[in-house]
């Protein structure tokens, strides 16, 4: 039987949703405009306040930046919501820095990556971010998915791929192609359910099964739907594409050719975008960075240019590369092969001995490449093998020329506050079947460094000459990170004894201070993780708002045109600009497409990076298959209150539930980043040691997991 006061209450909403909702004269109030309307004393404000929230709450009202309440389509939001494999979900909406947290039973049956009405429904606290309540779904964004089929008699369920996608997806028999139980299919949804009744979908390709060779890495591509085959006008287009430079080509160009130049690149690559000449006389470094001059062959708005800027970048997949243009550019006539005349965009800088960058130019140029080096072969030279230094005699004194501006570029870097997470990538080796055979961290070199130094430089000296010009451009930014994000990282290092200054206008040496600190430590590659956490994500803009990593006030994507449609982008800018200046019509033009090339390019590279990363957990996952119940040390990289992660030497990692610490219960103890015994007061913490077991394996969520080896002391 309902109290008193919940019958007061509820009449109380029932008056306030009456007038916000019903009356057609009502226009958004705040909570002092509707006391006075409806005539409640100053004393008693907070119970009408208290109505209010609860309809809030409840998604019936919706209240504005500004706290005025009104009907809640008026004062929604639109975002795009993010399911979780949990039930609840988040809804990103942009210009927001925070996520709205939406509980599982106010997703109003939302679809993983559908744009969505929302209303804030508690705002955010310090403790915790704001909530919201879905009120319609305006576009279902997700269309069709990759997944495994499994049949039954009459019908089959498709079981999508992608774990926040909780759902899976009914395919009646005459619309299942004729799959069978294990075959990964791409499913069309015609029909997304409704909370009670699932998905429906119908199968469009069947991409083979599971146990196929090859198969793995190709769902993830249709997964993120990567395209893969080029279309027939830009296959067409390749025909007036040529197989060597035209000589007419050269008028106008500097002609670089009889400069020593070299290009240094892994031992696989195939598309080589930039390459070096360097001199020295009275203290001045002569640098030129020799890019090649891809957009003197995709013209714009070309059927080549148009695939470029839908691919935006190439993908690097651990059995294969996507590319972003047709090998006969990428691996022809826009590579700087040994020995072959090429057209190219240069940055050539004088540079003193402090690293300052006294004078520069941007020009075309044609050049013909020396060596085709290699990083593991220039390094060899530069710790002075004598082998390497007989066969390349006569580019031994340049690769040391190098090693000594680079260490100088390096070193200016690092004194205005340039931050350098160290981290090791993952190396994978595949069989000729696609299964991993080993897996190990590839370390950067020496001769790395050097090539990383001379881009960078390049890349800053060409965004600050394009700043100053006052051009439409295209820059690589860098936002200074959320206060709130350092100070949840500045109290999770204070646990390790720790200490980071906090400040609204950080500056990025704060950020390396920290990193020297933790430098050869056993906490050094958890905490730098959770720094670079802790971070924003670097993107492309229109406006040059620095790179806070590099402590850059310019910045810019120039050296690799062959694989990142960006900097195809501003080659063409600098190139109208060098052929007598943009006109007002042409500025008007990069203006206007401007912000959605920068938003574009953007995606697709978080789309590139995603899929890469998929496909080495994948490939982890097949790998640590075959090493069922062995032993491995490792070193705690993170605890949660559902277990306990763990990264070995080869940079995989794996879970060791809580429900499988076996000498007790334990408990997450988030002030201390510990797990804890409850009963014998055991602790795990981040960076300690382990002897693990590998208990299991999931391809579907590409986990691994580990339970606690007998030996661990």
């Amino acid at each position: 039987m309902a109290s008193k006061y919940d019958e007061v209450f509820e009449n109380r909403r029932k008056t306030i949703t009456e007038l916000i909702i019903h009356n057609e004269l009502y226009v958004p109030m705040k909570t002092k405009e509707i006391a006075i309307l409806l005539q409640i004393p100053r004393e008693k404000r907070h119970e009408l306040q208290e109505v209010l929230d609860s309809l809030v709450a409840d998604g019936i009202i919706g209240v504005s930046k500004k706290g005025k309440y009104g009907k809640p389509e008026n004062t929604c939001l639109i975002g795009i919501y993010e399911a979780t494999r949990k039930g609840f979900g988040f809804v990103s909406v942009e210009g927001m820095e925070d996520d709205i947290f939406v509980k599982e039973s106010d997703s109003c049956n939302a679809f993983h990556m559908d744009k969505v009405k929302v209303i804030i429904t508690k705002e955010k606290s310090s403790s915790r971010r704001c909530e919201g309540k879905i009120l319609a779904v305006i576009e279902h964004q997700i269309t069709d998915l990759v997944g495994t089929y499994q049949k039954n008699d009459n019908y089959g369920f498709v079981i999508p791929d992608n774990g926040k996608i909780d759902y899976d997806i009914f395919v009646p028999k005459e619309k299942s192609m004729g799959a069978v139980s294990g075959h990964k299919v791409v499913c069309h949804i015609v029909n997304y359910g409704n909370g009670k009744k699932n998905p429906e979908g119908q199968i469009t390709e069947i991409i083979g099964h599971v146990n196929d060779p090859g198969t793995d890495i190709m769902s993830i591509v249709k997964g993120y739907e990567l395209p893969v085959e080029f279309p027939d006008d830009v296959i067409k287009s390749l025909d007036n594409i040529p197989d060597e430079v035209d000589s007419k080509d050269y008028a106008g160009r500097l002609d670089c050719r009889n400069m020593q130049t070299v290009t240094i690149d892994g031992e696989d690559a195939k598309d080589l975008d930039d390459a070096i000449t360097i001199t020295k006389n009275d203290k001045i470094y002569h640098l030129g960075v020799h890019i090649a001059d891809v957009s003197h062959y995709v013209k714009e708005n070309s059927a080549l240019d148009k695939e470029a800027y839908k691919r935006g970048t190439s993908v690097y997949l651990v059995d294969r590369v996507i590319p972003m243009l047709p090998h006969k550019l990428s691996n022809g006539i826009c590579s700087l092969n040994q020995g072959q005349d090429r057209l190219a965009l240069s940055c050539l800088m004088d540079i003193d001995e402090k690293g300052n960058v006294v004078s520069s130019k941007i020009c075309e140029t044609v050049v013909n490449i020396d060596r085709r080096m290699t990083y593991t072969n220039v390094k060899k030279i530069l710790d002075n093998d004598e082998e390497l230094c007989k066969e390349y005699s006569d580019f031994v004194d340049m690769f040391r020329l190098m090693d000594e501006l680079a260490k100088i570029l390096r070193e200016k870097r690092y004194k205005r506050g340039s931050i350098d997470f160290d981290f090791p990538e993952t190396k994978i080796t595949l069989n000729d079947k696609g299964e991993p055979i080993d897996i190990k961290p590839y370390e950067r070199n020496t001769a790395t460094r050097i090539i990383e130094d001379f881009m960078l430089i390049a890349n800053e000296t060409v965004a600050e000459e394009y700043f100053w010009r006052e051009l439409p451009f295209l820059y690589r930014s860098h936002e200074n990170p959320d206060p709130e994000k350092i100070q949840k990282l500045g109290a999770f290092i204070n646990n390790f004894g720790y200490s980071i200054k906090i400040s609204e206008t950080m500056h990025p040496k704060e950020i390396q201070k920290l990193l020297n600190k933790i430098e050869g430590t056993d906490e050094e590659n958890l905490i730098a993780r959770l720094t670079l956490r802790s971070m924003k994500r670097a993107s492309y803009t229109t406006e040059c708002v620095g790179h806070f990593g590099l402590s850059a006030k310019y910045y810019c994507h120039f050296t690799s045109p062959i694989r990142r449609y960006p900097d195809l982008f501003i080659h063409r800018i600098i190139k109208e600009n060098i052929h007598g200046g943009l006109k007002a019509k042409r500025e008007e033009h990069y203006n206007k497409i401007l912000p959605e090339v920068a938003k574009h390019t953007s995606s697709t590279e978080r789309r590139a990076d995603d899929a890469e990363r998929d496909t080495d957990k994948l490939k982890m996952v097949q790998y640590m298959e075959n090493h069922f119940g062995e032993e491995f040390t490792g070193v705690i990289s993170g605890i949660t209150s559902w277990g306990i992660y763990v990264e070995l030497p080869s940079t995989i990692e794996g879970m060791i539930r809580v429900t499988d610490l076996t000498d007790g219960y334990y408990y997450y103890d988030e002030n201390h980043y510990e797990m804890v015994n409850e009963r014998t007061g055991k602790t795990y913490k981040l960076g300690q040691t382990l002897r693990v077991i590998v208990s299991g394996t999931d391809r579907i969520l590409r986990t691994i997991d580990f339970k606690i080896a007998d030996d661990n002391i």
